[in-house]
């Protein structure tokens, strides 16, 4: 199974820039193609919990490493303005040689942009807000300048100089299912789906959906890459899996999670298995929250003993 990009969804709360460092450095260490953080301002449903800011920490990790990804899942689009965002882009680019992955939706907690007296609004206007942003950094990318006229942003002919290392761009990921909103956008400006946890369920549903509205604007599908983003709770034997498959229970047990759905819980010889099922249905990249949040052990584990028999 050729080209299979594994890598490790590292939420930041509750660590230390040591904790998540150490991560990131493990995984360049095992060849784990990347690591994912999280976007917001507070531990979601955990406030009291120390929550490193996403962008900032990014950058730090692009900075100590040489060969590792690192990208978000997702950038709250409400947080940076677009025409600052493609700066900030186009500079961490830059910076790390063209290791940059940049995910962005539409924002998902309520509180945090109340209590900070951020925009919001309902998902329709967080979507169009999005799409607004997505057309800015194609231009951006594509022309070194911003001219654009929207509903919810304006911009008169702004530079975005030095362009991006990675050509034609960073890749654009963009994450969610939504058929009315999310999913068209996918089609239009993604150069990555990430189908969230919360779907694995009915993952092939959604890729025909997203198919069809490709076919619609008369875009080829396969210039989208397809990643999915799923629990992996990996035993390192049968006698230990009762234990590996409590703890991811307790820790990602609730239906949002998909731990059941994703299948990615057993030896490692069972969790190949459902990589290389993922990858027939056409996905070539996987981003997994380990059952032990990523401990050396478990990173050990999937290096020698998954990725190599996928």
């Amino acid at each position: 199974m050729d080209g299979l990009d594994v890598g490790v969804y590292v939420p930041q709360l509750g660590f230390t820039y040591r904790d998540v460092l150490h991560r990131a450095l493990r995984c360049e260490e095992f060849g784990i193609g990347s690591v994912w953080l999280y976007d917001h301002l507070y531990g979601p449903g955990a406030e009291q919990l120390p929550s490193l800011e996403g962008w900032t920490l990014a950058t730090a990790l692009l900075s100590r490493t040489e060969r590792l990804r690192v990208g978000h899942l997702v950038l709250c689009n409400q947080f940076r303005h677009p025409v600052l965002l493609a700066k900030m882009a186009t500079t961490l680019d830059q910076v790390s040689d063209g290791r940059l992955e940049l995910g962005l939706g539409s924002g998902s907690i309520e509180d945090e942009h109340l209590r900070a007296g951020l925009a919001w609004g309902g998902f329709p206007e967080r979507s169009r807000r999005l799409a607004e942003t997505l057309e800015i950094l194609t231009q951006a990318f594509a022309d070194g300048v911003i001219d654009f006229a929207g509903d919810h942003y304006e911009v008169r002919r702004v530079p975005v100089v030095p362009g991006p290392v990675q050509r034609p761009r960073p890749p654009i990921v963009v994450g969610g299912v939504g058929e009315k909103f999310t999913l068209p956008l996918v089609a239009r400006y993604a150069d990555v789906w990430n189908v969230p946890t919360y779907a694995l369920g009915e993952i092939e549903r959604k890729l025909d959906v997203l198919r069809s509205l490709c076919a619609d604007i008369g875009r080829d599908p396969g210039t989208l890459r397809l990643s999915v983003e799923a629990v992996a709770a990996v035993a390192p034997d049968d006698a230990s899996l009762p234990e590996v498959r409590a703890l991811a229970e307790k820790r990602f047990g609730a239906p949002g999670f998909g731990l059941r759905e994703g299948g990615l819980v057993g030896t490692a010889p069972a969790v190949a298995q459902r990589l290389r099922e993922l990858r027939e249905l056409g996905f070539d990249q996987v981003v997994l929250f380990t059952h032990d949040r990523a401990s050396d052990r478990t990173l050990e584990l999937l290096a020698d003993r998954v990725l190599r028999e996928t």
